[in-house]
């Protein structure tokens, strides 16, 4: 048989409960705040630009998971760039693959309109190179760009 609690006993359970509640919350938020370098009574340690992890997200965190999905998808359209470029290109004899800027245009931008930016994202990595920082339709048509190596296939 249970027993019914009477209107005080009640009322004292949900006190506790919410006075739990809010502790919880407050304690939250004070070793939130004890971290926050904009904060006066925090004791973060000081940054130090030769840490390794220096500039780079919580391990585990969302913004290292955000990173890591971004960074796939980098690689990913490059890779579709450098087979484009093998596809509709010229094999050389060292194994690399040239086109014109202007054909490789005309091909890719009915895939993605972002092809100069995969372009020299491809050329910072090793994977191509071409003569000029950046490269305009019309303009630069005639510049012939190189698939040096493909990059590694994902896991």
């Amino acid at each position: 048989m249970t027993s019914k609690l009477s209107y005080r006993e009640r009322s004292q359970v949900e006190c506790k409960s919410l006075r739990d509640r809010w502790q919880s919350f407050a304690e939250n938020h004070q070793a939130g705040q004890a971290i926050n370098p904009w904060n006066d009574w925090g004791h973060r340690k000081a940054l130090d630009k030769n840490d390794p992890e220096y500039g780079r997200p919580v391990k585990g965190s969302l913004t290292e998971l955000r990173g890591k999905k971004a960074e796939k998808h980098v690689n990913n359209e490059i890779r579709e760039l450098c087979h484009w470029i093998n596809h509709i290109g010229t094999t050389n004899e060292d194994g690399t693959a040239s086109v014109t800027f202007g054909k490789l245009f005309d091909a890719y931008t009915r895939i993605s309109d972002t092809l100069v930016g995969w372009l020299v994202r491809a050329r910072k990595r090793g994977y191509v190179t071409f003569e000029g920082e950046m490269l305009y339709q019309g303009k630069d048509n005639n510049v012939i760009i190189t698939r040096i190596q493909m990059p590694p296939e994902e896991d």
